[in-house]
């Protein structure tokens, strides 16, 4: 099939813009990401200017603002809304699941495989255009009359049905997200089953083939509901209907004129259903990217690579059965509650066994502290606070103090920024090599670490103490309340942190472009590892393998006894004595 594309060069449009190779199209989902994960992350830097001095005009900025979002600098409370919706929907669904799926899924996967490509090159490619597609829309919300959503990222009704027009976009948008999220898994699961290399028995595969592997089952059966939900939801809003509006609800003074006897409830189930198996859609693939980083930077096996695979299924399987969770204070009754707090516990055993046996893999490890380790192990104990703080949020008598806290704010972010986004920066640094043939600048690498670490931290460990003392998320004027006024400085130390956290992508920045020309230039195997996809040229060419490859072995086999290298590659027959060293 290869030889047939090969016989002729393609124009440029096809080859890099409307692609069909796996590889070209996950280096658009990735860059994609990382400038969604840019665009988001600057909203928040605007959104604490008044969370850290309310009411005061943004200096130097403020002035090009308009005056729908802010007079004289100062901004308005419908676009600090606005603000909160849309930073939280593009870092989740514009930002880190396109850079950990469609991004490291689909360039890493195939050739960890040994596969040649995706299953469906043509799905492939319109997986991406769907994304990109409706991350335009989102962003474009934000010039339409009365602004973006702003109705939070949960979108909740009644609010977000008599919202503005941006809520439209907003809905619109994710059903382009969505469809494409549908496509791209289906794609996963397929190239998985069917496209293995010989010799590629489902034990064999990496672990981070196994944690794409179950996201994509997750993504698949989670991401329909929503899709619903928001069909419903704009029908709501544009045809009358009342899916989810009361009879007599009142609105800026009058009697809605929605039919009524719909239930706003029935939302935040549909919503949940999918967006707590989406939490865990945000952590597999970056465990699957710290697990393969872990191994190849201690020079040994994972620990417990089974315990690992069924951990992850597991997890897979019992996020779908703690979604009300999120809604302890919906006045479920005791006994509903009583089941979603046991199933959110024992959802927190297979995540303590991935943890640790991450953990124990260091344990008597060569280890190299190069910056995707740094990356990885700083995600160990990330998580593990994130993981933590969620238990007493999982417990329903605890949750009825801390629900919409800035504590809640604190669980998450933990979870997903320190914690997956390490993992992702880790991942970025790890395969760059393979995508480019140039490595990473180490020097700015570790710049980019240790200053994203402390001042990460300086974020989000604040907003712990600020939540236990009863401080309300989504709060426009943090002052207004007497118990909050004390934790101002707080808020000050926080919106300082975070300005630094931007300072410090720079060196990221630099070292991402500025290596694509000038990086030093490595051969296949830079970190001297075992999988497949280190066997191939860098950058791969179209068809991945210049043989197909066959795998006679797992996926670890580091420091083996008796080798006269340390790393055992999975596609060297057995009886050759390895590879010259490739570090």
């Amino acid at each position: 099939m290869s030889d047939k594309h090969d016989s002729h060069e393609l124009p440029f449009w096809r080859k890099y813009i409307f692609s069909q190779d796996h590889k070209v199209i996950g280096i658009q989902y990735a860059v994609t990401g990382l400038l969604f994960l840019l665009f988001g992350f600057s909203l928040m830097m605007v959104m604490r200017w008044q969370l850290a001095y309310p009411g005061q005009p943004l200096p130097w900025i403020g002035k090009f603002f308009p005056e729908t979002m802010m007079i004289g600098g100062i901004m308005l409370p419908e676009f600090y809304n606005q603000l909160g919706a849309m930073h939280g929907t593009i870092m989740v669904f514009l930002g880190v699941v396109p850079l950990a799926v469609g991004g490291f899924g689909n360039f890493v996967l195939p050739l960890q495989i040994g596969a040649p490509d995706m299953a469906f090159p043509k799905l492939n490619m319109m997986s991406y255009w769907l994304y990109f597609i409706g991350g335009v829309i989102m962003i474009t919300s934000f010039f339409v009359p009365g602004g973006a959503a702003q109705s939070g990222w949960t979108s909740y009704p009644p609010l977000s049905v008599i919202a503005p027009t941006g809520q439209t976009l907003w809905l619109i948008g994710m059903a382009f997200l969505i469809n494409s999220s549908l496509l791209g898994s289906i794609n996963f699961i397929v190239t998985t089953v069917q496209l293995r290399a010989d010799g590629m028995s489902f034990f064999r595969l990496p672990f981070f083939v196994w944690a794409q592997f179950v996201t994509s089952f997750l993504l698949l059966l989670a991401f329909p509901p929503l899709m619903a939900a928001a069909v419903l939801q704009l029908m709501d809003r544009l045809a009358g209907s009342s899916f989810f509006m009361p009879s007599g609800l009142v609105v800026s003074g009058a009697v809605s004129h929605a039919s009524g006897g719909g239930n706003p409830l029935l939302w935040q189930h549909l919503f949940w259903f999918l967006a707590h198996p989406e939490v865990y859609v945000l952590v597999l693939p970056a465990m699957g990217i710290v697990g393969e980083i872990i191994a190849c930077n201690s020079r040994k096996p994972l620990y417990g690579y089974k315990a690992l695979v069924y951990s992850v299924i597991f997890v897979g399987f019992l996020s779908f059965i703690v979604w009300a969770h999120h809604m302890f204070l919906t006045g479920m009754g005791t006994k509903m509650a009583a089941f979603f707090q046991i199933t959110t516990m024992i959802i927190s055993i297979p995540s303590v066994v991935i943890l640790t046996t991450l953990i124990l893999s260091l344990w008597g490890g060569s280890i190299r502290f190069s910056v995707p380790m740094m990356f990885a192990l700083a995600f160990l104990p990330m998580f593990g606070i994130g993981g933590l703080t969620g238990l007493p949020l999982g417990l329903a008598a605890a949750d009825i103090y801390l629900h919409d806290t800035y504590y809640v704010i604190a669980h998450f972010h933990y979870v997903v920024a320190p914690g997956t986004i390490f993992a992702l920066f880790a991942g970025v640094y790890h395969w760059f090599p393979k995508a480019t043939g140039r490595k990473m600048s180490e020097t700015l690498g570790k710049i980019h670490f240790w200053f994203s670490l402390i001042f990460i931290n300086g974020v989000f460990m604040p907003m712990f103490i600020m939540g236990l003392a009863g401080v309300s998320r989504r709060l426009y004027d943090p002052i207004q309340y007497a118990h909050a006024q004390p934790t101002q400085p707080l808020n000050v130390f926080i919106s300082m942190s975070a300005w630094l956290l931007g300072l410090a992508q720079i060196p990221f920045i630099l070292n991402f472009f500025g290596s694509l020309f000038f990086g030093k230039k490595v051969n296949e195997n830079p970190w001297g590892a075992t999988t497949l996809e280190w066997t191939a040229p860098s950058p791969p060419p179209h068809g991945n393998f210049s043989t197909p490859p066959h795998v006679y072995r797992g996926p670890y086999e580091y420091s083996v006894p008796g080798q006269k290298n340390d790393f055992l590659p999975q596609s060297l027959p057995a009886g050759q004595a390895g590879a010259p060293e490739g570090r």
